[in-house]
């Protein structure tokens, strides 16, 4: 293990200990040795993070997926004086053309990347406490590539949108959620949208037996991810688009997070919507402190697709959200029509490329352009829409596999 503990302030500068004050900083370079602290942030409602950051969601991902890619963990987290943990950075470290990158662990399976604050911590601490925390991670990177945060989270300001940043290419969205579903629904749609919602639903009925549930237990776990995979592919050959889920360790990820473990909450959530013996839609997700995050979806092509089964599947998903008691319900990263019924509110997120060392000042300049350009490009509807046009048919060129 390599534990480096680092003093937030000189001692002659720091000033008088408070509860709050951040007195040490470690970076841990493995899960098992951050374990304790995580969970003790983790435990505790007074903690300010969003569910893609939790202990049992990034180890499983890390042994999966990190590992294989190169990535080793370099996991910040702050002390007080009394050795209460009041922040922790899950970030990973990686090569990228000879450079010391860090990162969000997660990487694209993430939507939303973010600290674990204590929220009195994340509310009194400082730019300039921030910009000496992240200085003395020089000794163990160039660069620091923080993107898809969220500005707000919980009705709380992200402590590190004090650092220098930039707009994220893509919002986020999400919708708030009420106890009475019936009413929420009344809310989202009008008289005319409920009753083609509920031909829809006779329509998906007259072809067979429709059930909606969550996938546990291995056979049924087996069965859902095996639809999810082949939608999902072919769905982004469709579009002209890398499917990330087709990378070696993507299904193990997916199915160690599904599982529980030790007593433990299983991190994602999986959902199947079938017609008789037919996955039609799929959903994979993400809960903590109230908050439903969709992770991952599909819907089977063809004669089902008419009837709009990912839409059906989150509407009986929602609607168990509202029975559960969660208060926000989000359908991730970047803008598409399906979300618009649930999920209105567009939630900004931002990028931060921080030089630490001399070697990372032009690579950042360079990250930041070229996120700045992909964000202007999508902002300018009739170029986006020619890249899009552009992704389909190169799609529909392409062999299958």
């Amino acid at each position: 293990m390599n534990v480096v503990a680092l003093r937030a302030f000189p001692e002659e500068t720091r000033p008088a200990p408070i509860d709050c004050h951040v007195d040490e900083v470690a970076v841990f370079d493995n899960f098992a040795a951050a374990e304790a602290p995580w969970r003790a942030l983790e435990a505790t409602n007074c903690t300010l993070a969003t569910p893609y950051q939790g202990y049992d969601f990034l180890n499983h991902w890390q042994a999966h997926l990190g590992a294989a890619a190169g990535i080793r963990p370099a996991i910040v987290a702050g002390f007080n004086q009394s050795g209460r943990p009041l922040f922790l950075w899950p970030l990973g470290l990686r090569r990228l053309a000879g450079l010391r990158v860090l990162e969000f662990l997660g990487g694209k399976h993430a939507n939303f990347n973010m600290g674990l604050w204590q929220r009195d911590v994340a509310a009194a601490i400082d730019a300039p406490e921030l910009r000496f925390i992240t200085r003395r991670l020089a000794e163990h990177a160039d660069l620091m590539m923080l993107t898809a945060q969220p500005l707000t989270w919980g009705g709380t300001t992200n402590p590190m949108a004090q650092l220098r940043h930039q707009r994220s290419p893509n919002h986020g969205f999400s919708g708030a959620l009420i106890p009475d579903f019936e009413a929420l629904i009344r809310v989202r749609t009008n008289s005319a949208t409920r009753k083609k919602m509920r031909k829809k639903e006779r329509g998906l009925a007259d072809m067979g037996e429709v059930r909606f549930e969550r996938a546990t237990g291995a056979r049924q776990v087996h069965r859902v991810l095996d639809a999810f995979f082949k939608q999902k592919s072919a769905r982004m050959r469709l579009l002209g688009l890398p499917d990330v889920f087709a990378a070696p360790g993507v299904r193990r990820f997916i199915e160690a997070a599904v599982e529980s473990k030790d007593g433990r909450t299983a991190p994602i959530e999986l959902y199947a919507l079938s017609v008789d013996d037919m996955v039609v839609a799929t959903m994979g997700g993400i809960a903590a402190r109230g908050r439903f995050c969709a992770m991952f979806n599909s819907i089977q092509p063809g004669r089902y697709a008419a009837e709009s089964p990912g839409e059906q599947l989150i509407v009986r998903l929602v609607r168990t959200c509202c029975e559960r008691g969660l208060d926000t319900f989000d359908l991730g990263v970047g803008q598409s029509r399906y979300k618009h019924l649930f999920c209105e509110d567009a939630e900004p997120l931002f990028d931060s490329y921080l030089p630490l060392t001399g070697a990372g000042q032009l690579p950042a300049l360079a990250f930041s352009a070229a996120a700045a350009g992909k964000r202007a490009l999508k902002q300018h509807p009739a170029l986006w829409s020619a890249v899009r046009t552009v992704r389909r048919m190169r799609g529909r060129l392409a062999p299958a596999i």
